[in-house]
């Protein structure tokens, strides 16, 4: 098991000529099983200090890509960690959305399958086993597991230490599998600092350089 998608569709980005619509946050399928919960948290104290209007001004700059079945049901492929901040602190929130993509099928089986055929799924549980059944993907946010490795791979990238790649689905949770399967002390989502030492080292190290985001072991990565 690597943990590593083997292939996929850069995510579209929003443009000038994407419809952009209001959608409840709560009816939105994942399309992960696991979040970093120290991005969840932090994106809380933010959201917190802001108004509704405010913050939905916010959302409508970086909207969610959505895939639509047949039926109309939604699945977001990116922003899970803004919309579990947002969900756990009102149920009734709302964001902004623009499709990806239209999908002739409506059953879940095949959806899940259209989804995967494009990369469009990180089927690795909280403690990178996988990829597990599609089929069980939890079906709310607030199901989704906390993995600590993403939640680390956040800070790193706080730090400016890997650089963001908006259109690799799951890019941050690549980087996360990666460290997993190195020598990093005990740390959680709650206390990330024991590992924080280590892991900027090996982000900066050479032996990331085929990873997506790799800033090089110059200055600029110490």
């Amino acid at each position: 098991m690597t943990g590593q998608p083997s292939g996929y569709r850069p995510i579209p980005e929003a443009g000038p000529a994407s419809e952009l619509f209001e959608v409840a946050v709560a009816s939105l399928h994942p399309t992960q099983w696991c979040v970093g919960l120290a991005e969840v948290w932090s994106r809380q104290q933010d959201y917190a200090r802001e108004t509704r209007q405010t913050r939905l001004s916010d959302l409508k700059r970086k909207p969610v890509p959505l895939v639509r079945s047949a039926g109309g049901q939604l699945w977001m492929v990116d922003r899970h960690h803004r919309l579990r901040a947002l969900l756990e602190l009102d149920p009734q929130t709302t964001t902004w959305g623009y499709v990806i993509a239209q999908l002739d099928v409506d059953d879940r089986a095949a959806v899940l399958e259209v989804l995967d055929q494009r990369g469009w799924l990180y089927l690795f549980d909280g403690r990178g086993n996988g990829p597990r059944p599609a089929l069980e993907l939890p079906g709310s946010l607030m199901d989704l597991d906390d993995d600590p490795y993403r939640s680390l791979v956040w800070k790193l990238k706080q730090e400016g230490l890997i650089k963001p790649q908006r259109q690799i689905p799951y890019h941050e949770f690549r980087w996360g599998n990666w460290l997993r399967r190195r020598p990093l002390p005990p740390f959680s989502s709650r206390h990330l600092t024991p590992a924080l030492i280590p892991a900027r080292r090996l982000v900066c190290s050479q032996a990331a350089s085929k990873l997506p985001g790799w800033k090089g072991d110059g200055r600029k990565c110490r």
